[in-house]
């Protein structure tokens, strides 16, 4: 029995900024997994990705990650570029994997499924259902809100959202995508739509300006601690969401796994590649950092 396994695809990511270009894996499940390596859990990440690309999963081992890798005709192909805000970013897609099916997990058990859809047709509702009669599900909601147009990465609504969130217990959206979500500019007005449609705990990112979540009635503000250096934004959604998971494994409520969660964020932003720190590196952080907090509801 695993406390966390996290399911989606490695990719080969090409990341531009105004400082450097570099070619990596990457891919919500390559940060997450990185992130969550040195914490104290029991971990597992499911993934698929075509065959002379597994050199990234020799290397998840190498760390001590366990990996269930699937394989894949083709491995996801993202182009990242980014301004200087790093808040926002532009995509290009030039190869995509193979769906995920209920079957590849059959035999593995979980206290909580971490799904890292990248794309709209990575994993079904059919998927989700199956995955949530059998443990709790936290979704990254990111790839269901787009799709491929060419090589483009178009911004798209999820037309089966009402259906598939009645079986999501922790949600990850940020401003943008809560409002396709939603139509709603207001984070606690967008929040409280997804948990009337069932969402049990809605967790709101906003960047620069902190997070907030969402669960049993009551809003948690959550302060950004302000990085030395901002160098590389690329998987911060997905260190968040491993410092938050693990910390609300251990039994933090929702502000001490939110301000973990974004300290550990924010750490992680300071360098490129996947954060390598420890739990201890985020405390001391957390103590050490200005905060900014999302005032406007």
């Amino acid at each position: 029995m695993y406390d966390i396994c996290c399911v989606g695809h490695i990719t080969h990511d090409k990341i531009v900024t105004p400082k450097a270009e570099v070619h990596m894996a990457g891919g919500t499940s390559f940060y997450f997994s990185n992130a969550i390596r040195q914490m104290d859990v029991r971990y597992l990440l499911v993934t698929a990705l075509a065959e002379e690309q597994f050199a990234s999963v020799t290397a998840l081992r190498a760390k001590g990650i366990e990996v269930n890798a699937l394989p894949s005709a083709h491995t996801v192909y993202f182009e990242n570029i980014y301004p200087e805000n790093q808040d926002h970013r532009t995509q290009r897609v030039l190869q995509k994997a193979d769906p995920f099916t209920p079957e590849q997990l059959t035999g593995v058990e979980a206290n909580v499924f971490h799904l890292g859809p990248l794309l709209a047709d990575d994993m079904t509702v059919e998927f989700i259902k199956n995955l949530s009669a059998r443990a709790r599900v936290s979704l990254d909601v990111q790839g269901f809100l787009r799709e491929v147009c060419g090589q483009d990465v178009c911004p798209i609504d999820w037309d089966e959202k009402k259906e598939a969130l009645q079986y999501i217990d922790i949600l990850k959206a940020n401003e943008d995508e809560m409002e396709v979500l939603t139509g709603q500019t207001g984070v606690r007005k967008g929040a409280a739509i997804l948990n009337e449609w069932g969402v049990k705990e809605v967790v709101i990112t906003l960047g620069s300006m902190g997070s907030v979540i969402y669960a049993d009635g009551v809003f948690y503000d959550i302060p950004a601690y302000t990085p030395s250096v901002v160098a590389d934004a690329t998987g911060c959604g997905d260190t968040y969401m491993a410092g938050y998971l693990y910390q609300r494994s251990k039994g933090a409520g929702y502000q001490e796994a939110g301000e973990f969660a974004a300290a550990m964020a924010s750490l992680k932003i300071q360098s490129s590649g996947p954060f390598t720190g420890t739990a201890e590196d985020v405390l001391a952080f957390r103590e050490t950092s200005e905060r900014k907090m999302y005032v406007n509801s």
